[in-house]
């Protein structure tokens, strides 16, 4: 397995700086934006990268299935099953933020194996195979060593969808940072467990997730030393909507601020059980 780990890896890294090299060419340029929601955008930059990521891992792995944001599920009844959000970050991608990212993961009979995030606008490439640890580019990644919410820089995120129902988002937030240094909000969930891998944020919380984007930043955190579980404290499920990472050491004290407010989380949109 180890051998062949490293060769998805492989794939994955070249498939990942295929469409990162993609998007760098039309960062700034006009392209189509369409609305697949009310407020939730894509591009044919997304389209693009998504057909060029699923060809170059079809071409390696032709019987594998692909579960994009894009283009849905396809393939049969293989194991292995590629996670791919070509463009995390549509929006900011779109108003020319930047902060973005391609997310490409594996999973294996229900097992996240191999993880890659690049970020094209920094030419920062983070990686993960389970068991092997995680990297920036060549540097071996770990969490942070913070120990209390007051010295700790947190990230969130907010779902599409948040005008539909705020006071739970907007609850939470402001429990966070109150307690916390600084709380950011940057669009791209990726990069928010990424950079709480390398110690840049110390601990991230996200409602209303889908599987491509957890699917890849988990594995990293993992690698990388760190903890992630739903809102209960339990695994975290792909299948689930609701995420807290964290170095580890963070993850007792947000569960118990967060513990108030499961009521209403069960009561959202948001559980699926």
């Amino acid at each position: 397995m180890c051998n062949q780990a490293r060769r998805y890896l492989e794939v994955a890294r070249l498939a990942a700086l295929q469409a990162g090299e993609l998007i760098r060419r039309r960062a700034g340029t006009a392209f189509r934006v369409d609305l697949k929601g009310r407020i939730d955008l894509v591009t044919e930059v997304d389209t693009a990268c998504e057909e060029r990521i699923r060809r170059t891992l079809l071409e390696a792995f032709p019987d594998h299935r692909i579960l994009g944001e894009e283009g849905g599920q396809t393939g049969g009844s293989h194991p292995c099953r590629w996670l791919i959000d070509p463009l995390d970050g549509t929006t900011n991608f779109a108003q020319g933020y930047p902060f973005y990212a391609v997310s490409i993961g594996l999973e294996i009979a229900g097992e996240m194996v191999v993880g890659v995030v690049h970020d094209p606008t920094r030419q920062e490439t983070f990686q993960a195979i389970r068991g092997g640890g995680a990297w920036l580019n060549d540097q071996s990644i770990r969490v942070s060593p913070s120990q209390s919410l007051e010295e700790s820089l947190l990230v969130t995120g907010f779902p599409y969808d948040l005008r539909s129902g705020p006071e739970l988002h907007l609850d939470l937030f402001r429990d966070f940072v109150l307690e916390a240094r600084g709380v950011r909000r940057d669009g791209a969930a990726a990069l928010d467990l990424c950079y709480v891998a390398c110690g840049r944020f110390d601990a991230y919380w996200e409602l209303g997730l889908s599987p491509w984007d957890m699917a890849a930043g988990s594995l990293i955190v993992r690698e990388a030393g760190g903890e992630l579980s739903d809102f209960e404290g339990r695994p975290l499920r792909l299948e689930g909507r609701d995420l807290l990472a964290s170095n580890g050491r963070l993850h007792p004290v947000m569960l118990e601020r967060i513990r108030p407010h499961l009521p209403a989380l069960h009561a959202s949109r948001y559980r699926t059980g």
